[in-house]
């Protein structure tokens, strides 16, 4: 099957909103948790999760962090501006453009834009100001120029002026409780527009209680862009354009891998996860055949591309991506150690063959989105009765609903 056929509007199901999680629940791991295995459906609670997952699993977890990337502006007139940061201007990591001193260029989403007539935008909070003006427009995004006198760096006045980003199908302004909830306990790079939700059930006692049991984590960072919320608009998938977004994978994460496979099953956490680790091995097959830069950049139809190639095996694309690195040394993370970067445009519907996933951790997906299309891919038109279930059973979908645990199709 070529995904680029595919109509996003056959993987639909009825979403009534009072099933869309608006507030998360008092305790993380309280959620539930459908468990998806060999055509069985069984329903437990997410701090079961160390109980229920094989001994010998390995753990993938994306450690971004969530800032504050939607800042509240207002024209003279009063009319109100919603800016939504982005992505830096030029092509760096997102950790470092947050470091930016006294000014800084990023591409921006713009609420109520075609009421801005371009004049400088000023926001005064608590005694401190922060100015925006656009430089450039394109494909719909702003090209903004921030501007700040008090030496401090763009994530602290994001983190002064900003919220948290929460998606439009919350209906609901952050409050200071979502500077928590909606970030992960392990979360440490900060970058994301959007939070890798399935990991947002992860408690600190699941964290130690996954400890005791030894079962393996590893983690990587890949910065959720606002794209994983657009809709597919395009008749099929051909036409839809995939966001681009950020990675690192550490080398020692590329190194717990390559041990992993052949000796245990690999749990990526999230889509983002997914997305990431099926990528490390694209850009392995592109090293393999000459065809890799020092970063990482996958293009969404690269999977689908190779025609009846013989392809290389897992082991053989990982190995070549720590070879790479190990070989030239870079690309460095800011603090010196060897990573992976690059971006990621991959495209995953069904059609697609996994090379590093075995099961999925992830939350219950929008209807005719990107994110509906993996789960259909990892397990097949069981993805319906999945969610079936879901819905009739009393499971809270999206961003702060509960969660699963998806067994690949074989």
């Amino acid at each position: 099957m070529d995904p680029r056929t595919l109509s996003v509007f056959d993987f639909t199901y009825d979403l009534p909103n009072d099933r869309i999680a608006q507030q998360p629940l008092p305790e993380r791991d309280a959620s539930r948790m459908l468990v998806y295995r060999d055509g069985q459906i069984t329903d437990r609670t997410f701090h079961e999760l160390p109980a229920v997952l094989p001994t010998n699993a390995l753990l993938v977890l994306n450690d971004t962090r969530v800032v504050h990337a939607r800042i509240g502006f207002k024209r003279s007139t009063g009319a109100e501006l919603e800016c939504m940061v982005l992505s830096p201007a030029a092509e760096r990591p997102i950790e470092q453009a947050l470091l930016d001193g006294t000014g800084t260029r990023w591409w921006c989403f713009m609420g109520n834009a075609k009421r801005w007539k371009g004049e400088t935008l000023v926001l005064t909070v608590a005694g401190k100001v922060l100015r925006a003006d656009r430089i450039a427009q394109e494909a719909g995004e702003h090209l903004l120029e921030f501007r700040w006198d008090d030496g401090s760096t763009f994530i602290q006045q994001l983190d002064h002026f900003g919220a948290v980003p929460l998606p439009p199908y919350m209906r609901r302004e952050a409050m200071p409780e979502d500077d928590t909830r909606y970030n992960t306990v392990f979360a440490e790079r900060s970058g994301s527009v959007a939070a890798p939700t399935a990991s947002l059930h992860f408690s600190t006692g699941v964290m130690d209680e996954l400890s005791q049991r030894g079962i393996a984590t590893t983690r990587l960072t890949l910065h959720v862009g606002a794209g994983t919320f657009l809709p597919v608009k395009s008749d099929t998938m051909k036409g839809h354009d995939m966001h681009s977004e950020q990675v690192r994978v550490p080398l020692n994460t590329l190194q717990d891998l390559l041990r992993q496979l052949g000796n245990g099953p690999i749990f990526p956490v999230g889509t983002t996860s997914l997305r990431t680790l099926e990528s490390i091995y694209w850009h392995g097959v592109m090293c393999l055949q000459g065809r890799a830069a020092g970063t990482m950049e996958v293009d969404q139809w690269e999977p689908y591309s190779h025609g009846n190639t013989e392809l290389p095996e897992a082991k053989e694309a990982v190995q070549a991506v720590i070879d790479q690195l190990t070989k030239t040394g870079e690309p460095h993370s800011a603090e010196g150690t060897v990573a992976l970067v690059g971006r990621t445009k991959l495209l995953i519907a069904p059609g697609y063959t996994f090379r590093l996933a075995d099961a999925l951790v992830t939350n219950f997906h929008q209807p005719q989105s990107t994110l509906l299309l993996l789960v259909a891919a990892f397990v097949g038109p069981e993805w319906r009765r999945i969610y079936d279930h879901a819905l009739a059973n009393e499971y809270r979908f999206l961003s702060y609903g509960d969660g699963s645990l998806l067994y690949r199709q074989i």
